[in-house]
């Protein structure tokens, strides 16, 4: 906390714009200390809070417009792109979907609330066709409500902040130390709960080659599409069943078992689709297999889809 006060006071506002910039164009540097703690310098008169609001939603915009102009050009596809980054990948495209597919892009007035979901929610508005107007409307709001409620926490405690700061400058380099050794576990942890994950998605996958032959040869394996309800809208393989995360849709539907069972997603590692196959393999289905790329390798391998019926 100590060097971020020197660099705020060495580099001012600037210091500010950067932080928020680059937070929210993907990268794990929280500015949210930095808006609390210039918020508390505010009430000594060192900084305005009005400035400091503004510059704030100013490098929130540029960056989430940055995410958004991408979703508009690259489709879903740069959600793999972002979710490749994320400790937690094998999940982030279905949570994404799911919360902006529940509140489309009203989202993003709580998107800067949750970790990770900002530069996703912005580039999904992009990738579902959300109007530019709207975008800007409801982007603009979040980046004042979050930037806005940091530097509000920053006046109502500032006395607090400044004893922080000087436990900080007493602890020193063990400080440092304490500090850095948090973050170490956060992340082994994380990295050793995905190693977990992914030993246990190993299954032999089919190709989308594979499946488009089986399909012209007249096979008719059985389909599932295991994306969010809005992702299908898009289009799905043709042929294919939809399946809730819940598995309602598919008990319901009373489908005998089959032959051959091809699951498919929208996301890194094809997770989701890996997850529903051993479901299903649980429940009698004896040759399951997840498609390698999920709906991305099929589109670009130029194969049509369907819509949603």
């Amino acid at each position: 906390m100590s060097w971020l006060l020197q660099m705020i006071e060495q580099y001012g506002i600037a210091a500010v714009f950067a932080n928020v910039l680059v937070e929210q164009a993907g990268a794990p540097i929280p500015a949210y200390p930095t808006l609390v703690l210039t918020g508390a310098l505010a009430v000594d008169g060192r900084y305005s809070v009005s400035t400091l609001l503004l510059v704030a939603v100013m490098a929130a915009l540029i960056a989430d417009t940055g995410w958004y102009l991408a979703g508009r050009r690259y489709g879903r596809g740069i959600l793999s792109v972002l979710c490749r980054l994320s400790l937690s990948a094998d999940s982030c495209v279905r949570q994404t979907e799911g919360a902006f597919g529940r509140w489309g892009a009203a989202s993003l007035m709580v998107a800067k609330f949750i970790p990770g979901f900002a530069s996703l929610a912005s580039a999904l508005a992009g990738a579902t066709g959300t109007r530019a107007p709207a975008f800007l409307l409801f982007d603009s709001i979040g980046a004042i409500l979050w930037a806005g409620s940091a530097l509000y926490l920053g006046t109502l405690f500032s006395s607090t902040v400044d004893d922080l700061l000087r436990v900080l400058e007493q602890l020193g380099r063990s400080g440092l130390v304490l500090l850095a050794l948090a973050l170490a576990v956060f992340i082994a942890g994380k990295w050793w709960q995905r190693y977990r994950f992914m030993r246990s998605l190993r299954m032999a996958r089919i190709s989308v080659e594979e499946l488009y032959e089986m399909l012209q040869e007249g096979q008719n394996p059985l389909v599932v599409d295991v994306r969010s309800a809005q992702s299908q809208a898009q289009g799905r393989i043709p042929g294919a069943i939809a399946v809730a995360p819940d598995f309602s849709e598919f008990v319901a539907s009373d489908i005998p078992l089959a032959d051959e069972v091809i699951v498919y997603c929208a996301c890194p590692n094809e997770a989701s689709a890996a997850l529903v196959a051993r479901e299903l393999i649980k429940r009698g289905y004896t040759r399951v297999r997840p498609l390698e790329g999920g709906i991305d390798a099929w589109r670009d391998a130029g194969y049509a889809t369907d819509g949603t019926h």
